[in-house]
């Protein structure tokens, strides 16, 4: 039987590390093909590892709680008799390991996973020991993120007869700070654990909750006192984690520079509307407009379909475009991948498909990573314009603001119109102002002549 060894797998381009959130399995249990083994939080997502080969067990690397950067050895399966001394040796351990559970894994897919790496040999000699390493691949992962819901009010109390709380450690930190019982709290979190949002509503009904008054003398006047903590210090998700630290490489290091243009949207919005009465036919939205009109005009615009190199520049000739999606604890782009290929219906169903299971924390890996260029839509927010930061490897990224009924004047004198900002943020290294410009009068031609999008 060969050892296999589990690495902390990279299932985005961004990811250097991943956390452990628990394990499944613990040492010593047996462990078929199949087996679900631990639930590892990426910058993006949670994943679940599966193994593909059985075997015990044997060690583990890194405990529930702890990170590792990608690559490195998270835990060893292999049978009871086999000396995985060797491998313990070799390979690379995170400095904060400590005990739990692991097993050969990799990311599980919706369908199914690509089959494990193909064995290496491991050091030579007539008993040197076969083992694969599994985990460290980028692809296939049935992906499903954390959606903390709505927290409840105080409720019956819920923990074990043995007097234990589930509750996570923040959450017992700020009911310690507000004097929130935790056995009053029924939790939100993955298997009924208590979560910050449930210690906080809890927090706030306490708050609320009248209380019988007692007479009392009358006192002096004294400023109010707000109940509760004063601030509390939150600690950084994956997703945010990942943000502070790529936004930095970005904006810093990449010379950004901008291009603002208003787009006439009187006709795109009729287009749409007569779209929408359309009996079985998808709704379509003002972004699904500008996510077409995007993906024709790259096709014309290789040159801002392009990312930067180092010593060149790679001109794309698909367009990936990445759809930013507002979470609760950051921002994520999934990809919509051949956008230029697609009707503008199949642009609509795909865009909302991704943005509910964005929201809902159910993309897969390969939706991810991969775009070409971005765009970022606010106009929801009643935002007027703004810009937006480059994703990086990406060379452009389009800011669109709301859809605005403004006074116009045209030559029929003075009227009211719809027009919307578009703003192109654009790396300077590969392309200049004039070709930003000239991608963004496309962009802009489409939408004020809505019919080509059809087409």
């Amino acid at each position: 039987m060969a050892i296999t060894k589990v690495v902390m797998p990279k299932l985005s381009e961004a990811m250097e590390t991943g956390k452990i959130i628990k394990w499944l399995k613990k040492e010593g249990d047996r462990v078929q093909g199949g087996d679900i083994l631990a639930e590892i939080e990426t910058d993006k997502a949670d994943v679940e590892m599966e193994a593909f080969g059985a075997g015990v067990l044997r060690k583990i690397l890194v405990s529930a709680g702890e990170k590792a950067p990608v690559g490195t050895l998270i835990g060893v399966i292999a049978e009871p008799a086999e000396d995985i001394a060797a491998v313990l040796a070799s390979a690379p351990i995170p400095a904060a390991a400590g005990a739990g559970a692991a097993g050969g894994a990799s990311a599980r897919n919706d369908t199914r996973s690509a089959p494990p790496a193909a064995p290496v040999a491991a050091p030579s000699g007539p008993a040197a020991p076969v083992v694969a390493t599994v985990g460290a691949g980028a692809g296939s992962g049935r992906v499903s993120f954390r959606a903390e819901e709505p927290a409840p009010a105080l409720t019956a109390p819920t923990a074990a007869a043995t007097g234990r709380v589930k509750a996570s450690p923040l959450a017992k930190k700020i009911a310690a700070q507000t004097g929130v019982d935790l056995r009053l709290i029924r939790g939100s979190g993955p298997g009924g654990r208590i979560i910050r949002r449930d210690v906080e509503a809890a927090t706030v009904t306490v708050a609320a909750a009248p209380v019988a008054a007692a007479p009392v003398a009358a006192a002096p006047v004294t400023a109010p006192v707000l109940p509760g903590v004063e601030y509390e210090d939150r600690p950084l998700s994956q997703i945010r984690a990942a943000i502070a630290r790529r936004m930095p490489l970005s904006k810093a290091p990449v010379p950004h520079f901008y291009v603002t243009s208003e787009v006439a949207m009187d006709r795109a919005w009729e287009l749409r509307e007569e779209l929408n009465a359309l009996e079985g036919q998808p709704k379509i939205s003002v972004n699904d407009f500008v996510v077409r009109a995007c993906a024709l005009a790259l096709l014309k615009h290789p040159g801002v379909n392009a990312s930067f190199q180092g010593e060149s520049i790679r001109v794309w000739h698909r367009a990936h475009i990445g759809i930013a999606v507002a979470l609760e604890d950051g921002l994520i782009t999934p990809v919509l991948r051949d956008s230029h290929a697609k009707s503008l219906a199949q642009i609509a169903v795909e865009a909302r498909d991704l943005a509910e299971r964005a929201r809902a924390r159910k993309l897969r890996a390969t939706e991810l990573s991969g775009a070409t260029f971005s765009i970022s839509n606010l106009g929801m927010y009643d935002v007027t314009e703004f810009s937006a930061i480059i994703n990086p490897p990406e060379g452009a990224i389009l800011a669109v603001g709301s859809v605005r009924r403004v006074a116009v004047v045209d030559d029929a004198g003075l009227g009211v119109g719809r027009r919307m900002a578009l703003t192109l943020s654009c790396d300077h290294r590969v392309m200049d102002g004039a070709m930003g410009a000239r991608f963004l009068q496309d962009v802009k031609r489409l939408l004020e002549e809505p019919l080509r999008l059809l087409v």
